[in-house]
């Protein structure tokens, strides 16, 4: 087929690679425009799908919008017979949507119609959800409200939103390929009214540990937010990442420390932190930073 893509992020790196090897025909890829970045946060950064991209030699556009006449009219000229869509980014206009013969298919993040929206994959390890998975969707004008044309489940068991979000993009990325190598197998299924949920955009501030939750809560927090933006604590006026974490038995006054090992006493039950990363430096096994930076029991954690 000819294929326009759509994507920004890494998770959407895995799907792009495996729709050119499965021999499709990337007549464009579309991402979001490159950002400051870099070790001095100047130089403009292109993003993963952009550099996946453009190691292939495919054309790379990035538009700030797809709103004007002249993007649509551009988007249209490619005469593609679908588009590809994984964490693009951008708000695609009905213009967009219908250019394509086939129309857009979007690879999304969960099980819909549980966790519409931008933060899929964390949304579903704070609420403790047993599985997740992948939806290959129509898409439509509505957030993520398409008819459904596949879906995946995996277990998410003691996994990170980083480790999610790979087997994700891989098992999403194989998934997108046979649905359309088979595409007339697959009818649309109306989403079910029922089980709708929603995965706003995560927040910094939802990143900072609140020790009167239970021990579980935090632990699934500390997973959610690993690698970014990293649950934390602050000691001392001084900002701690909690990296990993294991729920333990044990009770106290919540965010105080039962013993020398970091095992902060939680809501319920409490937390022993097992990997940190102090502000600036690197990241360390809790052990390692005990050594040189202890905190006795007792200690107050904020």
């Amino acid at each position: 087929m000819r294929i326009i893509f759509m994507g920004t992020p890494d998770f959407a790196v895995p799907a792009l690679e495996a729709l050119a090897e499965a021999g499709h025909t990337i007549v464009a890829v579309y991402s979001q425009p490159p950002r400051p970045g870099g070790r001095r946060g100047r130089e403009l950064t292109p993003t993963p799908v952009h550099k996946a991209a453009e190691a292939r030699g495919f054309e790379v556009r990035t538009p700030v919008s797809l709103r004007g006449a002249e993007e649509q009219d551009a988007f249209a000229a490619l005469e593609a017979d679908v588009a590809i869509v994984a964490a693009y980014g951008l708000i695609l206009p009905q213009a967009i949507l219908d250019a394509p013969r086939l129309g857009c298919l979007n690879i999304h993040a969960s099980i819909l119609p549980r966790w519409r929206g931008a933060a899929p994959i964390q949304r579903a390890i704070l609420a403790g959800d047993p599985t997740t998975g992948v939806t290959i969707m129509q898409m439509e004008a509505g957030l993520d409200t398409g008819p459904m044309l596949a879906t995946l489940r995996t277990q998410i068991e003691s996994k990170t939103a980083g480790e999610l979000t790979d087997e994700l993009a891989e098992r999403g990325a194989q998934l997108m390929v046979g649905t359309l190598r088979d595409l007339a197998l697959h009818r649309p299924v109306t989403q079910p009214e029922e089980g709708v949920t929603y995965a706003k955009k995560i927040e910094k501030a939802e990143a900072r540990i609140d020790f009167s939750q239970g021990a579980d809560v935090i632990e699934r927090q500390v997973r959610a937010f690993m690698p970014a933006p990293g649950a934390f604590f602050e000691l001392e006026g001084e900002r701690y990442k909690v990296l990993a974490a294991k729920v333990v038995e044990g009770s106290g006054t919540p965010g105080v420390t039962l013993d020398d090992a970091l095992t902060i006493a939680c809501g319920s039950l409490a937390l022993r932190v097992t990997r940190i990363q102090r502000a600036g430096k690197p990241a360390m096994d809790t052990c390692d930073l005990l050594r040189g930076r202890p905190v006795p029991t007792g200690t107050a954690i904020a």
